[in-house]
């Protein structure tokens, strides 16, 4: 009869439970249970939320650098300008670039640009900026800059006046309608040498790119109005390139260099912040190991846990067994009772990991509140908020990693427990 038993019966499962829910007047170990389940729920917490958190400042970070840089920047190589031997490394022909790059595969839209630094002063308040001269309506191309949701005033009025990051306004205490003077130090040609330009312009827009370190240096200028600001009449310093499928953007610089010319150079945005993202990949390892090592702990009270159970219930493995258990019965029973509480445990932090991700947004304000404001400071994180991002990968990684290491520490105590000699365990009773 005991050989003709299925895996797992019915008896199995009612023995387990009672042993489960046993008090410890009966010599259970139901406190050790609650132990190894809250240890496992929490360890399965931490690890969802950890994984949420990371892919969500990785998504913002990548969304935010895809959102309001170029993809790829096309640049020339420069020639040496005889008249003063220095390297001019505009670009005279950029309309003409701009079309035989526009023509490649898997661009979208090919924009030139103007650049330079500059001081930008607002009554008794100076900041540095960088200038970005371009056309308007390449303008209303970048997702982020271009966004009605985070940006103030008319980004329609731009020709007329001049578009502002949120941390340059707040720096220099403006607002849309105020006025502001950009001030560079190559300005006009003189007999007496060269003086510095000063030019007003009106505030038309103020944007939030949602980094912080673009937003309180970023300036747009209208093209037209930026090459005569910065001596490029005629020229221009860059191509903004945006692309279709911006993480191929490596296969794409090879056609990106043959449409631009041989002396065209381009410059990816995995160039640029290719090394903060190997550095979060590699801090992301780090954390997903660490924290796997916290399930283990958490795992091993199921161990723990089974092994105070397979003592106490020593009489009563010696009684089963001489009613005709078998061995595999009893490893499956003790099984059982800790392949549950890692399931239950696992169940609970999925739930507790996801709640967390879902409102990070009004937990997070809760604690900032709580901390006084100081938690999150983006002028070090570079993002204005802790993002979470809950993936299905991420999710079933952490369930597969708890469940995997609560069954495998459960099987030892089982096996223990089912190789018990049933005549010692009833010896002494």
């Amino acid at each position: 009869m005991a050989g003709t038993t299925a895996p797992f019966a019915p008896f199995e499962w009612m023995i387990a439970w009672r042993y489960l829910r046993a008090k410890r007047a009966e010599g259970g170990v139901s406190v050790m249970t609650w132990i190894s389940l809250i240890g496992i729920t929490l360890a399965v917490f931490a690890l969802v939320a950890t994984l949420a958190v990371r892919s969500g400042f990785r998504a913002e970070f990548v969304d935010t650098i895809l959102g309001a840089n170029a993809h790829v920047t096309v640049y020339s190589m420069g020639e040496v300008d005889t008249q003063t031997g220095r390297l001019d490394r505009t670009i005279a022909d950029y309309e003409a670039m701009a079309e035989r790059v526009r023509a490649v595969e898997g661009v979208t839209r090919v924009a030139p640009l103007i650049k330079g630094q500059v001081m930008a002063n607002a009554r008794q308040e100076n900041a540095g900026v960088q200038v970005f001269g371009i056309r308007a309506d390449d303008l209303k191309g970048i997702p982020r800059i271009a966004d009605p949701e985070t940006s103030q005033g008319d980004i329609d009025a731009f020709e007329s006046g001049i578009a502002i990051g949120s941390g340059v306004a707040r720096d220099l205490g403006v607002n849309v309608g105020d006025r502001i003077k950009l001030i560079s130090p190559n300005g006009v040609k003189t007999a007496f040498g060269t003086s510095p330009r000063v030019n007003a312009y009106d505030v038309v827009y103020v944007f939030s790119a949602g980094r912080y370190d673009i937003d309180r240096v970023r300036v747009y200028l209208p093209f037209e109005e930026a090459q005569g600001f910065f001596n490029r009449e005629g020229r221009a310093d860059e191509l903004e390139v945006m692309v279709t499928d911006p993480d191929g953007v490596d296969a794409m610089t090879l056609p990106l260099i043959q449409a631009a010319g041989e002396r065209a150079q381009v410059w990816t945005w995995k160039d640029a912040s290719g090394g903060f993202l190997r550095a979060l990949e590699v801090e992301d390892n780090v954390m997903f190991v660490i924290l796997s090592i916290l399930v283990l702990i958490a795992a091993m009270n199921i161990t723990s846990g089974l092994i105070m159970l397979v003592k106490n219930k020593g009489r009563d493995i010696g009684i089963l067994r001489t009613m005709g258990l078998t061995e595999g019965s009893v490893l499956r029973v003790f099984f059982i009772c800790g392949a549950f509480t890692g399931i239950i445990g696992t169940v609970c932090g999925v739930i507790l990991g996801c709640l967390f991700a879902i409102y990070i947004d009004p937990i997070f304000s809760f604690i900032n509140m709580m901390m006084g404001g100081q938690v999150w400071d983006p002028s070090i994180r570079g993002i204005y908020h802790l993002p979470a991002q809950l993936q299905f990968a991420d999710v079933m990684s952490a369930v597969a990693l708890s469940l995997g290491l609560s069954f495998v520490v459960t099987i030892f105590p089982a096996r223990r427990a089912a190789r018990m000699n049933p005549v010692e365990a009833l010896r002494y009773e």
